[in-house]
């Protein structure tokens, strides 16, 4: 509580929190303006029985259920980014601005992803209006009214974007996941309110238990997203002028989670996207459409495969995220270059290969609880029968990680006033 209150003692910092706080509410308000004709009871039913368009309203910040203008939310800017980063490995080019320009490099990549979203977020939202048509949640629209609605749903997303970069640069927590933070948090009063109105005492173990799974869950992401594996890096002796500089040690720290949620984002795209596809092709081809839709019902309902084809999916997207974003050799030249050294390993090659030998195992651990969380609404089910939330671990995952980065975000700047009060 100290610190809370340190935050509204100093005024830079109060005038930043406040700055975020309504920001934060301008993108509530957005997402409470509904497209119109829209049959709100048909789309809940929608979204309930939709693991994959659920998901989506997630990473909307819950601007899909109620079909507000910002239905897309920030997934298209969370999809170009990731298209972005899975090209450094195709093109060259970008994998030295990536890697190579540093700051300069950053903003360029960024900017570009800025780019990529708006004909991403066009697509997607014609492609989800067609979708929501043909399921009679909207009404027929004219020509003029999909390319107007395309127009808006685009605009909103790039507002969101806007917005969320605008929190980020407050520096007390990254923008896009507090928008997405806000849109989960804000459904848990409703949810509150429809457990307590429904509940009855024969419900009790049902509600001990969900209790108790959420307390598990919640301290394995603060346990693992914590944890890190710290590699000692010892720097050379050496002497400019008359000033002598290296000669400490420190650590690089390898997080066990270094791909936070990406992975399930990947895997549940993977499995649903038959599903998807399916839906799409009823505009086209009913016969057709009705086969394949067979074939993908036969594989969902068979709960104990789904699952582990789902476990192994996280488990290889964990490790193909993390080798993209985490470039050993790149970390071993730069130590070399800067004089520092992993002590009992050569420096340059050999010490690239040991620390991609050290993430190969440490990111295991990772992958694991990575699949378990996703699994873990399944398997709760298959074994008790409880019917819990399908993305209730990931939302969890979400949640919880955000905070912890935010909290280390604003205890960072509280440290800085006080060095500077020092000074």
């Amino acid at each position: 509580m100290q610190k809370y209150l340190q935050l509204f003692r100093i005024p830079d910092l109060r005038n930043r929190l406040l700055t975020i706080l309504g920001l934060l509410l301008a993108f509530r308000v957005l997402a409470a303006i509904p497209t119109p004709g829209v049959n709100l009871a048909q789309l809940k039913s929608f979204l309930d029985s939709s693991t994959l368009f659920g998901f989506l309203n997630i990473f909307s910040g819950g601007g899909l259920s109620n079909l507000s203008i910002v239905m897309l939310g920030v997934g298209p800017y969370i999809t170009a980014t990731i298209v972005m980063q899975l090209l450094t490995i195709v093109f060259p080019g970008l994998k030295k601005i990536y890697y190579e320009e540093g700051a300069m490099g950053q903003a360029k990549f960024n900017r570009i992803s800025r780019y990529l979203t708006v004909p991403l977020a066009a697509l997607q939202s014609y492609g989800l209006l067609e979708l929501l048509k043909s399921q009679g949640i909207l009404a027929p629209l004219t020509a003029l009214d999909m390319v107007r609605n395309i127009i808006v749903i685009t605009a909103g997303s790039i507002v969101l974007m806007w917005i969320g970069e605008l929190i980020t640069e407050q520096k007390m927590g990254n923008g896009v996941s507090l928008i997405i933070f806000a849109g989960i948090v804000s459904g848990f009063p409703q949810l509150l309110q429809g457990t307590l109105l429904s509940y009855t005492p024969a419900q009790l173990p049902t509600y001990v238990a969900f209790v108790a799974l959420s307390l598990i869950i919640i301290a394995g992401v603060v346990f693992i997203n914590e944890g890190e594996r710290k590699i000692p890096i010892s720097y050379a002796k050496r002497i400019v002028g008359n000033r002598m500089y290296g000669g400490v040690s420190s650590y690089l720290p390898l997080k066990i989670n270094q791909a936070g949620v990406i992975p399930i984002i990947f895997a549940i795209s993977v499995l649903l996207f038959p599903q998807f596809i399916a839906q799409i092709i009823a505009i086209i081809s009913k016969d057709f459409s009705l086969k394949l839709q067979d074939i993908v019902n036969a594989f969902l309902n068979n709960q104990l495969f789904y699952a582990l084809v789902y476990f192994l999916l996280v488990l290889g997207f964990t490790y193909f995220y993390t080798a993209v974003t985490f470039n050993p050799e790149e970390i071993a030249k730069n130590l070399q270059q800067s004089g520092g050294s992993i002590p009992g390993i050569r420096p340059g090659e050999p010490s690239g290969k040991h620390l991609k030998a050290v993430v190969g195992r440490v990111t295991l651990f990772g992958a694991i609880f990575l699949g378990l969380i996703a699994v873990l609404p399944i398997m709760t089910r298959y074994f008790t029968g409880i019917q819990v939330l399908s993305l209730g671990g990931t939302t969890l995952l979400i949640v919880v990680a955000v905070a912890l980065e935010t909290m280390k975000q604003i205890d960072s700047q509280l440290v800085l006033r006080e060095y500077e009060g020092i000074r």
